[in-house]
């Protein structure tokens, strides 16, 4: 007999253990969240960029089991300053606080808060500036949103009992 049958054959009984003991992944359609959430976020850009991303993360409720609120703030930092005192490149620190709650009752399930960063450079130009700025801002929201995301899909084998 080969090594390579020998591997395979470890892998199909591995997968056969896996499938046995009631393991379900995450992002499946069968995950307690998907399409069972409506989302507040703010009525900003970040605001929109965020709803967005969780609504492709998670999908849209029809008729939702839960409300996810969130409050996002951003804060931008110096990072890089040339020895002239230009600045170079900033640092963009979002946070979001989260709330998921019971649709119908309003009861609080679970809360939580992520924070992360983005960056971009400070060019001569302003407008290149302001569109590198822009860019940051949506990618910070996206990657708040991923954050939330991940811990909800944490929480939601406790929701499915």
């Amino acid at each position: 007999m080969s090594s390579d049958g020998i591997s395979r054959r470890s892998a199909l009984l591995g997968l056969l253990t896996i499938s046995g003991c009631g393991f379900a992944p995450i992002y499946g359609e069968s995950n307690a969240l998907r399409e069972n959430i409506a989302y507040r976020a703010d009525d900003s850009v970040a605001g929109f960029e965020l709803r967005g991303r969780l609504e492709e993360r998670l999908g849209v409720a029809a008729s939702p089991r839960y409300v996810l609120s969130v409050i996002q703030r951003s804060t931008r930092r110096t990072a890089a300053i040339t020895e002239d005192g230009d600045i170079t490149r900033f640092n963009l620190i979002g946070t979001a606080d989260w709330v998921l709650s019971d649709y119908a009752t309003g009861a609080e399930i679970e809360t939580g808060q992520v924070q992360t960063f983005t960056g971009y450079s400070a060019t001569g130009a302003t407008s290149a500036t302001q569109a590198a700025e822009d860019d940051a801002a949506r990618r910070l929201s996206v990657a708040l949103a991923d954050l939330i995301v991940t811990r909800l899909l944490l929480l939601s084998p406790e929701l499915a009992a």
